[in-house]
């Protein structure tokens, strides 16, 4: 047994096919002729989108005037532009339908209650496959619940649908009936859903995609698919930003080299060793390393991304088991993905919704259930799990889900579409992401950014992933790398064959999977429209795991794969695929030298030396001089980068690498390097104790008092390390200060004392103190966020919900504007720093 229920043909389902196959039978009668009215009525529907599409680029008085113009033709309708989300067309007219070729009512399915006596067929099917090839009624897959808004609206004219012609052109085979059990098992998944092609015979559904998809179908709407997201002066801007980091690069270096320089000469001049002033050096290289090599990816954004954005339009569409997985959420949360994903802009027939519940939740099967007597396209799947045997987390829930669907009426869909249970996809979400993978058969994965709609104001734990999908993702694109982003993408099922469908053993199978299929010589794609928004995890506990999972995840896929920079599975990759996923996996590595490099500045200064080394003053100033280019010129390539993203999710994206490094460090010394007699464990943080989201911090009602929840964050949650770090460098800072004072009494003396043992521009300790203290600022003043629902619009008819246009944007608040003035403080400081060096030092 499968651990999945469903419908059986029962007398009343038998009854109903008979009826069906009279219908097809008269219907076929008529098909020649119905044939030739569908093609004219093509035709006009692709009159009819040329003119949508001029009349968009007409003004207002020249819209004026077409519009009069159209209106004394002679049309059925009056010309209005059409748009997908428009809820002001009317349902297609209503197709012939069983009831009216025979008067006896529909025979009802089982309820609930008898769901326990059918087996072995998924629930919410019936055995027979959603639409056979000469089906007579489209309509019934159509029809909207609540008859709110058509359930597949055409993307190419509002007045019409091709549920309002005749069966498609594609229909060439007369059917004398329908074969409606369900087909034999099949080996490989380009040979399915046979049965929902129209007269498909043997035809194998990948070589029925290229005469079933005609080319005409797939639209281009822009040149760029992010020509909605960033444009203007913006997007000329980041053009310069290949150039900007060349030269903060070069500053660096220069900088990095002045300063050893200065401390030979001083080393000479003193005849003593700056072993300190060494260390100094060393662990900033050091850092600097992994900051240089992204740096150098960065500058590779100089190959322009050409990814258009496409739809695809009418009814030729292919087929699409979409998985929704989820392990223990809440119900109404997974629901609301589940709506949304039936909801589909996709014809019915032509796409399955599959819940794969990893929890096993009876009151989920039972909510999937009765939805599903509402959309024939939903199933419910719930996989054994052994207790002992490795079940390999979502990887394994995957791959059950792929298998099952080979047991599906119809067999496996071509291509398959996954989504997290709480990630909510646009209407267009299918009809967006295809095109990509339709236009190139060598494409085997299109995928688009996540997104999420209850980020708190200000985001102060950076949840979002703004710099990575709007920034980082796009230069990949470009060069051909783009990562699986975790959910919303559609994948091609012969690619997923060829590398063994998901790889098991990985908390980052997403990354692993993307990786497989580059090394395979498949192309992968990154299609950067907001066509999917979740939720960031709502308390601090599940944020560290989140992270820390993600981490471990990527550096064990990098392991596995040599780094990818040697072995069979990687041998297709070109240049820059494999520095893409070699640089990407050492930046996690390099979190445990940033987390023993923070302790560098506050060792030296509590021990009295000097931060910089040098001869004389005249070295000085230069090092004043070279240090203030520096610091202005990576200000400003930050500001140009940030761009798509924006400049303050840019900055706290900086923070969230200080303060987060001690815990993404810890995870990787524990699964990677510790023996597990030591402590070693293959496993995301785990606070000390049970504490999950108990704290719930971010609801204003029922949070934890604020002493509770500090001393949660502290000691459960290593907040302990954040804590002695900032306390300890700013006593050191304190000491200094004193030592100047007492140690010198010239008023130029103190304060070149002061700048040199303590106050070094760019005030690197003030910007890595009040990064460390993020997790202790968010335990004394956490962020409210409202309640989902209020974050929501949902259909009262179809309970469809998506979020609001406020919700999907990051909120300024306190947080970000302290951390606007701290930037604005330091940097002006070093500006007075370098014009005392040409008047004053």
């Amino acid at each position: 047994m499968s651990g999945f229920h469903g419908y059986g043909e029962g007398k009343n389902d038998r009854e109903y096919r008979e009826m069906v196959e009279i219908d097809v039978q008269q219907y076929e009668q008529d098909r020649i002729q119905q044939q030739q009215q569908y093609q004219d009525q093509h035709q006009h529907q692709q009159h009819y989108y040329q003119q949508d599409q001029h009349y968009n680029h007409l003004d207002a008085h020249q819209q004026q005037q077409e519009q009069q113009h159209y209106q004394q033709q002679p049309q059925g309708q009056p010309y209005r532009a059409y748009s997908p989300y428009d809820q002001q067309y009317d349902d297609p007219p209503q197709v012939r339908s069983v009831q009216q070729h025979n008067p006896h009512p529909l025979p009802a399915r089982p309820d609930i209650a008898h769901i326990e006596d059918y087996n072995n067929v998924p629930i919410g099917s019936p055995e027979w496959p959603l639409s056979a090839g000469g089906s007579p009624n489209p309509q019934y897959f159509a029809d909207t619940p609540g008859g709110s808004r058509s359930g597949t609206p055409t993307l190419i004219s509002g007045r019409a649908t091709p549920l309002d012609t005749p069966r498609r052109q594609a229909h060439s085979s007369v059917v004398s009936s329908v074969d409606w059990r369900p087909s034999s098992l099949m080996n490989q998944s380009h040979l399915s859903l046979a049965a929902l092609l129209p007269g498909s015979g043997s035809t194998t559904l990948q070589n029925a995609s290229k005469d079933f998809v005609d080319r005409d179908s797939i639209q281009q709407v822009h040149e760029r698919d992010d020509a909605d997201t960033w444009k203007g002066w913006k997007r000329y801007l980041f053009k310069l930003t290949p150039v900007l980091t060349f030269l903060n690069i070069s500053l660096y270096l220069c900088y990095l080299a002045l300063r050893i320089a200065c401390v030979i000469w001083a080393q000479q001049a003193q005849n003593a060793t700056y072993i300190m002033a060494w260390i100094f050096v060393a662990v900033e290289l050091a850092v600097a390393i992994p900051s240089l090599m992204h740096s150098t990816w960065t500058m590779w954004s100089l190959k322009k991304r050409h990814r258009p954005k496409l739809r695809l339009t009418g009814m030729e569409c292919p087929t699409v088991d979409c998985f929704v997985t989820c392990c223990g959420e809440d119900d109404d949360l997974v629901l609301d993905t589940v709506r949304a994903a039936c909801d589909q802009d996709y014809p019915r027939d032509r796409f399955r919704v599959v819940v794969l519940d990893d929890g096993k939740s009876a009151s989920l099967e039972a909510a999937v259930a009765q939805m599903a007597l509402t959309y024939p396209n939903l199933h419910y799947i719930a996989r054994l799990k052994v207790p002992g045997v490795p079940h390999h987390f979502k990887s394994g829930n995957l791959n059950n889900g792929l298998d099952q669907m080979h047991l599906m009426p119809g067999g496996a869909g071509e291509f398959m579409a996954a989504l997290d249970a709480d990630m909510i996809p646009e209407r267009d979400w299918l009809r967006a992401l295809l095109p990509h993978l339709l236009v190139d058969p060598k494409v085997a994965l299109a995928c688009p950014p996540q997104l999420f709609y209850n980020t708190p104001r200000s985001d102060p734990l950076c949840q979002s992933l703004d710099i990575f999908v709007h920034v980082i993702e796009p230069i990949k694109d470009a060069l051909g790398v783009a990562w699986c982003t975790g959910s919303g993408y559609v994948v091609r099922r012969a690619a997923l064959d060829e590398i063994g469908n998901f790889p098991l053993g990985s908390l980052a199978e997403d990354v692993a999977t993307s990786t497989l299929m580059l090394g395979k010589g498949w192309k992968t794609a990154y299609v950067h429209e907001p066509l999917q928004f979740g939720t960031v995890p709502d308390d601090y506990s599940s944020h560290l795991k989140q992270r820390t999972r993600w981490a471990i995840g990527t550096v064990d896929t990098a392991v596995k794969l040599n780094f990818c920079l040697w072995g069979e599975k990687v041998k297709q990759m070109s240049i820059a695929q494999r520095f893409s996923g070699f640089i990407y996996a050492t930046l996690s590595i390099y979190t445990i030298l940033l987390t023993i490099s923070l302790f560098a500045i506050p060792v030296i200064v509590v021990m009295g030396k000097p931060l910089v080394a040098y001869a004389t003053d005249e070295q000085l100033r230069w090092l004043m001089r070279v240090c203030f280019a520096t610091t202005i010129m990576g200000r400003i390539c930050e500001f140009v980068l940030f761009i798509p993203a924006g400049y303050h999710t840019g900055q706290r994206g900086s923070r969230y690498q200080i303060w987060m490094s001690p815990y993404i460090a810890l995870c990787i010394v524990r699964s990677f390097i510790l023996p597990s007699w030591l402590g070693g464990q293959a496993a995301a943080f785990k606070p000390t104790g049970s504490l999950g989201s108990a704290l719930n911090e971010r609801d204003a009602k029922l949070r934890k008092g604020m002493f509770r929840r500090l001393f949660a964050i502290v000691f459960n949650f290593m907040g302990w390390f954040h804590v002695g770090f900032v306390y300890f460098t700013l006593v050191a800072v304190t000491l200094a200060v004193y030592r100047c004072f007492y140690q010198n009494t010239e008023i130029k003396d103190v304060l070149l004392c002061l700048v040199t043992h303590a106050f070094w521009p760019p005030l690197t300790f003030i910007f890595v103190c009040s990064s460390l203290w993020t997790p202790i600022s968010y335990a004394l003043d956490p962020p409210t966020v409202p309640d989902r629902e209020e974050l929501l619009q949902r259909d009262p008819k179809t309970r469809v919900a998506h979020p609001t246009p406020q919700s999907k944007k990051i909120a300024f608040g306190g947080q970000a504007a302290w951390f606007e003035f701290e930037l604005t403080f330091s940097t002006l400081f070093t500006a007075l720093i370098f014009v005392a060096s040409i008047v004053y030092f």
